[in-house]
């Protein structure tokens, strides 16, 4: 058998594009390798901080994460995701500079789930920061909230989560149970404003630890980045089936 080189470490296919962040990632966090059951490489872009992608949406990070995206594909991944839904405003200049497929954020899956729904559903967001969630984020990943229906509630009133990821030097430690708590009401508060919800996209991706619980809360199937990251991975490593003919 005839193996080709040209890598220095090998069997990551999923690149993970990292904002500079200290806060905690438990397992189910974007940021936390056991997350995931395959290998995954990670790349943080020096000065995004939350405050700049998630409050400010600053353009003079396109660069950078195109830069980091880059040295992901020369690093051999098969595919790129990162560590912030609000990056959905970059998706397309990410995507438009390397030969690998790139999905910045979770709410790329909306149309997708829009299709599985009753013509009468709507589409639940649930975001870190709902003020901060235009549709210049829709827009990033192909869809209008003109054109699809959507109910988005955001996390920003809660103060340990808020907090947490934005000011983590205040918040060394973290209590697991007062952030899903926290996530919970979020949840709670997007389908109790719009019942009609059928399904609901995280757009945040610090909050698939919480995915069951919000599943069980609310009786919704729920979409993160950890499944389409999982779903991407199934789709760049296709697995041979035995006994085909």
């Amino acid at each position: 058998m005839t193996v080709r080189g040209g890598y220095n470490t090998y069997g990551q296919a999923i690149g993970i594009l990292m904002l500079e962040t200290a806060f905690p990632r438990v397992p189910g966090d974007i940021g936390n390798a056991t997350t995931f059951p395959f290998p995954v490489l990670y790349h943080t872009v020096p000065g995004a901080t939350p405050n700049r992608v998630a409050d400010r949406a600053d353009p003079t990070l396109i660069e950078p994460f195109i830069a980091g995206a880059r040295q992901l594909e020369r690093a051999g991944v098969k595919a790129i995701t990162t560590s912030c839904g609000f990056l959905a405003i970059f998706q397309q200049e990410v995507a438009a500079s390397v030969s690998v497929p790139v999905f910045c954020s979770a709410l790329i899956q909306v149309p997708m789930v829009r299709r599985m729904l009753k013509p009468d559903q709507r589409v639940g967001i649930l975001t870190a920061n709902a003020s901060a969630l235009t549709e210049a984020h829709f827009r990033g990943v192909g869809w209008s909230s003109d054109e699809i229906p959507i109910a988005v509630a955001g996390l920003e009133q809660e103060p340990l989560f808020r907090d947490s990821h934005h000011h983590p030097e205040r918040h060394p430690e973290v209590d697991y149970e007062v952030i899903e708590a926290e996530v919970l009401r979020g949840a709670r508060r997007l389908v109790e404003a719009s019942p009609d919800i059928g399904a609901i996209v995280f757009e945040c991706t610090n909050l698939p630890p919480h995915s069951a619980a919000v599943q069980r809360a609310t009786g919704r199937p729920v979409f993160d980045i950890v499944t389409l990251t999982q779903m991407v991975y199934a789709c760049i490593q296709q697995r041979d089936y035995e006994g085909h003919q």
